[in-house]
């Protein structure tokens, strides 16, 4: 058991000890979102000049006007990064420890509106900032998406130019899969796990904190790809295409590559903070499944990003210090970047299906009113399939010229993870086995994302089979599929996530009709935007070529216009979320839905501290439906308990009952 030894005595947020007043100054002096910019463009100017000095070609025009090179973008997007962080006042902290002076508190503190645009250590901020932030890359992904299906409204009649296309597509799929690795980890991750776990805090606040303020900084010189010509790789970036592609390619490798180092420290942040900071009585056997999705994704995050995030900076060292890691003709290899990309890519499909799987287990049992059928199993299941995730990233080489030898196995390995995968769904369909369902529109998304998944899950199993992924390798079908498991099952996980814990974060609830409209239009509309793919891959269309044979303009109009419909439906989200929060602002009860769950036995929101002393657990949070069910947690534990550790034998009697 984990002897939490977290101080009693009230903290401000990020774990402070309480001060005195502190000095407070303008608004515009104190470090923000405001200062951050202007320091990103000092920062972005100086890398950018100083890259350039350091060129042969400004040397010998004896410092005349320099040209854009990969060295002055690179240490143009460094330099950014660093002056972003400055501004934020990351470092402020740091700066007046070494110096001896104490820690003004004015700039963690704050309350109000105003701290969610500034460096704050508290988790329940960073939750919030995380979940506005990722919403926002989201939707502007979904943009890209827009743009690509109007293009494909006619294989003759052209919006974009061929590299226009490209362009978008490469900005989608790299908005999507980088930027939305912490869609749930994120905010959900963030702002749940130390209530579940009965915290009052995160194991590291100062890197929960850096993790989020990364993020924009990846979005921003993302986007910055599209004024220097984008990129043509996709979101893969493969070589030796992306070494010779233009400076666009840099956006995109140290974008990626520095949303890496934002999700490995989320990730080692989470894993910490579940295994060091549980409450007394919170054994493993009653960690809720949520957090057992955290704790998986955690260590997926911590093993695999790492190695993205060295394949990304490879490739800038290629392209600005001519090394040849994978330029073939010097003795590098292309393959090595496709083995780096995909031993990440592939863990990187689990770190985003997971979390999904860990919120609609948490709200099946709710509106079921029955304990989550085969708890040890799914938990089980999710570190089967983290482990296996290592195991099958070369399925995505079939057709790239691996040994044939090698192919049974990774054949072998790929359709091996479906018996974990299937455990986790499995859990689920015996919890659904005669219950009374209450269709609110929390399970109404846990339940589409079900039935979404299965269809992404057995159209899986059909391309772990080396001839079938042979024949639609590159296909439309590969895309169908990929958008069902993720889109599918991840969004729709996101999506009845924010119906079911905003009464907890804000107090508020959002309107029933709005949202069943909402749930409904979502799951038609995607349906019949990716349905029809499937079979617009099998009759030979590739992706990411904006012509193809005129007897698919039919099926293709008919996507796009799906397609526009499914937006539509998340302009729906929109206004029933803007409305509800700000308008009409219904106040929700401090337990809505009669939950369990540790996070929903305090108020809502929760205090600052989360807990007024550290809970001693009692039971687990799937027992319902049983009437001698001890309450989740005794929130008032008695004097044995001194700041969450127990002590003489109140410790050794809880030692005893965890081993």
């Amino acid at each position: 058991m984990a002897i939490e030894t977290q101080p009693e005595s009230a903290q401000a947020p990020g774990g402070r000890e309480p001060g005195g007043p502190s000095r407070q100054r303008s608004w515009w002096l104190r470090p923000a979102w405001h200062t951050a910019i202007i320091g990103a463009i000092i920062g972005y100017a100086l890398g950018h000049w100083l890259g350039n000095f350091m060129t042969p070609s400004f040397v010998a025009t004896g410092g005349g006007a320099p040209d854009d090179n990969d060295t002055a973008i690179v240490l143009g997007y460094a330099f950014l990064v660093l002056g972003w962080l400055i501004g934020l006042g990351v470092f402020n902290d740091l700066i007046r420890q070494m110096l001896g002076k104490p820690v003004n508190g004015d700039d963690h503190a704050e309350t109000g509106l105003a701290r969610y645009f500034r460096y704050s250590l508290g988790h329940k901020t960073v939750g919030i900032q995380y979940l506005v932030g990722m919403l926002v890359y989201f939707f502007t992904g979904g943009l890209f998406a827009i743009a690509i299906r109007t293009e494909l409204l006619s294989p003759s009649y052209h919006v974009l130019s061929p590299t226009a296309y490209l362009e978008v597509v490469g900005e989608h799929g790299t908005m999507m899969m980088m930027m939305m690795t912490s869609v749930i980890l994120g905010p959900f991750g963030n702002y749940l796990v130390p209530l579940m776990i009965g915290s009052k805090r995160v194991a590291f606040p100062r890197i929960e904190a850096l993790s989020f303020w990364l993020t924009p900084c990846a979005y921003i010189i993302l986007l910055s790809a599209i004024p220097l010509g984008g990129f043509p790789t996709g979101w893969t970036g493969y070589a030796p295409l992306s070494i010779q592609a233009g400076e666009g390619m840099d956006a995109y490798a140290f974008a990626f590559g520095l949303m890496g180092i934002s999700v490995v420290m989320a990730g080692f942040n989470i894993v910490c903070t579940i295994i060091c900071y549980r409450a007394p009585g919170m054994r493993w056997s009653r960690l809720p499944m949520f957090v057992w999705a955290m704790l998986t994704t955690g260590f997926l995050l911590v093993l695999a990003a790492p190695v993205l995030v060295g394949g990304m900076y490879m490739i800038l060292t290629d392209r600005t210090a001519q090394t040849a890691f994978f330029v073939n003709q010097l003795g590098g290899s292309s393959y090595l970047y496709e083995d780096l990309f995909w031993f990440f890519g592939h863990p990187e499909v689990y770190i985003l299906a997971l979390p999904g799987f860990g919120i609609v287990s948490e709200i099946i049992p709710v509106f079921t009113r029955k304990p989550l059928f085969g708890y040890k199993v799914a938990a089980a299941g999710m570190f089967g399939v983290a482990i296996l995730s290592f195991f099958v990233w070369q399925h995505h080489l079939f057709d790239s010229g691996m040994d044939p030898d090698m192919r049974p196995l990774f054949m072998l390995t790929t359709e091996l993870i479906s018996i974990p995968t299937g455990f986790i769904y499995l859990v689920a369909m015996g919890t659904f086995w005669k219950a009374k369902l209450r269709l609110k529109t929390p399970m109404l998304f846990a339940m589409g994302m079900y039935v979404n998944f299965l269809f992404g899950g057995i159209s899986g199993v059909f391309l772990s089979d080396v001839p079938a992924d042979t024949t639609a390798h590159g296909s439309f079908f590969v895309m169908a599929h990929f958008h069902y498991t993720i889109m599918g099952g991840l969004i729709f996980a996101f999506f009845g996530g924010i119906y079911y814990w905003l009464p907890k974060v804000m107090g508020i609830t959002m309107n029933e009709r709005l949202g069943k409209i909402h749930f409904w239009t979502m799951f038609i509309t995607f349906n019949s935007t990716f349905m029809p793919l499937f079979a617009v891959g099998m009759l030979g269309q590739p992706r990411r070529v904006f012509e193809y044979a005129r007897n698919l303009e039919t099926l293709n109009d008919w996507v796009s216009i799906s397609a526009f419909c499914l937006g539509g439906s998340l302009l729906i989200f929109i206004f029933n979320f803007v409305m509800s929060t700000v308008v009409w602002r219904n106040r929700a009860a401090a337990n809505p839905w009669q939950a369990r769950g540790l996070e929903w036995q305090v108020s809502s929101p929760p205090p600052p501290d989360n807990f007024a002393h550290i809970p001693v657990v009692l039971a687990g949070p799937y027992e319902y439906g049983d009437p001698n069910a001890l309450p989740v947690a005794d929130l008032n534990p008695p004097a044995g308990v001194i700041g969450g550790a127990l002590t003489g034998a109140g410790a050794t009697a809880s030692a005893g009952s965890e081993a």
